[in-house]
């Protein structure tokens, strides 16, 4: 979630990105979502899976058929999603309500699977995850859009540990982009109405 830039909406509040008239539900993931830690698996799930969803496509692409990944993917219950067939993945490819793509649809059993084995090892996918960052979340304090990175030591450490436990469609730049996502790290921008905020009180 990069190269945003800051628009004032209806209500005023300068933000990264979602303050375009219509756009609602993207000020809305902005406002309550991104950037505020989360420590729920499922929710984590559903963030690393639409994150590797969206390679090659814009956010906005994935939040606006959010609903349809959910239904489509059991809401996101990793047993249920390591559990699906074949036939049940190849009937997705229909599914106009996610992106079609063969790779990105059987990479969410396969990184399930990971997931699940990732949770017997640690007790839980966020106690794994949060290692990470020293179960502290990055605050960045950037100035512009232009000074995010798409890559960190930390999303580099994270994708080789997903890769070399076997989940795919982990790269950095998209483990990045799940970092800001779920509150690993804080990049909202002096400006932003978010950027003075404490995660704590969301």
């Amino acid at each position: 979630m990069t190269n945003r830039s800051i628009q004032i909406p209806h209500d005023e509040k300068k933000r990264c990105f979602g303050g375009v008239p219509g756009k609602e539900f993207y000020a809305e993931y902005h406002d309550h979502e991104w950037g505020i830690p989360v420590h729920e698996d499922r929710h984590l799930f559903e963030m690393l899976i639409l994150e590797g969803a969206q390679a090659g496509l814009s956010w906005e692409t994935i939040l606006k058929r959010r609903k349809g990944y959910r239904a489509a993917f059991h809401n996101f219950d990793p047993t249920k999603v390591a559990s699906m067939s074949n036939h049940e993945l190849d009937a997705l490819l229909h599914n106009q309500e996610i992106i079609r793509n063969r790779l990105k649809i059987y990479a969410a059993r396969q990184n399930a699977k990971v997931f699940l084995t990732i949770q017997q090892e640690f007790g839980s996918f966020d106690r794994y995850v949060w290692n990470f960052v020293a179960s502290t979340p990055i605050i960045n304090h950037r100035q512009s859009l232009k000074d995010v990175p798409v890559t960190t030591i930390e999303s580099d450490a994270l994708s080789k540990d997903l890769k070399k436990r076997g989940m795919t469609f982990v790269g950095s730049t998209i483990i990045y982009a799940f970092m800001q996502a779920v509150g690993l790290v804080n990049d909202h921008i002096a400006g932003c109405w978010r950027s003075n905020t404490h995660s704590s009180n969301y």
